[in-house]
């Protein structure tokens, strides 16, 4: 704890968040941040290294990502290469390891944010297969026969997506917050930041629209910030008014619906909605 630095609640977007980055230093343990996309989790990681006033180090996971490749890499086959060819920097097995992101965060010189970002995304053995590196911040390097500990504790935060549950042997070994949907209030400000100067009618009969269309049970997939972003994008590529943007009677589905409702479940549940509302009228 000689190292930690804690995050200034002044500094930060919300107070809670700054309660859960302190909380998961002073614990020293992952701060695991979860919220539907678009909610800013990457971002806010960032955000989390700029208050600190740290460098961040960004792992990005795939489907295909494994463990491993967090730790470092043995490259055996540009090994093999060299020594058909006869190199001399064959006989340096070093020449060889690539290292990943903890290995790059363990070794620097001072404390950094390490981002472990979309973890959800890879298999669900990819967080266990991490738990003993992230618990004891060191690992071994069977090639070499060395054992690379951290020099500095990082501050780890890793981002969800929530597409699926998590192992609860790697969930107790982090700090939790979750990531609320940004209310209308927010999302204003968000608008603003890509849309400058958009008129407050177009901008509130759309966002009307949008937590409408959010709010319908039995939604798959709710459409997130970047949904949003897209469908302003082409309601100002279209120069639609407030009045073009209202629906019909017995419409339920909004203008460009397509920018917002990524599946054909959702588009036909509000088709479903829209014929029973005429039915009763």
């Amino acid at each position: 704890m000689a190292d930690a630095v804690f995050l200034d609640r002044s500094l930060c977007r919300a107070p809670d968040l700054a309660v859960a980055v302190n909380a998961a230093i002073t614990l020293e343990r992952p701060l695991l941040v979860k919220g539907e996309p678009g909610t800013g989790k990457t971002e806010l990681a960032r955000q989390i290294a700029a208050s600190l006033g740290l460098p961040i180090l960004e792992w990005n996971v795939k489907s295909t990502t494994r463990a491993q490749q967090g730790l470092y890499e043995y490259d055996a086959v540009s090994r093999l290469r060299d020594s058909q060819l006869g190199e001399a920097r064959v006989h340096d097995i070093g020449n060889y390891i690539r290292k990943g992101k903890l290995w790059q965060a363990f070794e620097a010189d001072a404390k950094v944010v390490l981002l472990i970002d979309e973890i959800d995304k890879a298999d669900i053995e990819f967080p266990n297969d991490l738990l003993q590196e992230l618990d004891r911040m060191e690992f071994h390097v069977y090639e070499t026969g060395e054992t690379i500990r951290a020099r500095h504790r990082p501050v780890v935060v890793i981002t969800s997506n929530n597409e699926k549950e998590l192992p609860d042997a790697f969930l107790r070994r982090c700090f939790f917050h979750y990531i609320r949907f940004p209310d209308a209030e927010t999302l204003k400000r968000i608008v603003d930041v890509h849309f400058p100067g958009l008129k407050p009618r177009l901008l509130d009969e759309a966002l009307n629209q949008f937590f409408e269309l959010r709010g319908a049970q039995g939604l798959k997939k709710k459409p997130s910030t970047s949904e949003l972003l897209d469908w302003l994008k082409l309601i100002l590529a279209e120069d639609l008014s407030p009045e073009d943007l209202k629906r019909p009677a017995g419409e339920m589905l909004p203008r460009l619906h397509g920018a917002l409702l990524k599946n054909e479940q959702d588009v036909a549940l509000f088709e479903r909605l829209a014929f029973m509302a005429r039915r009763q009228r």
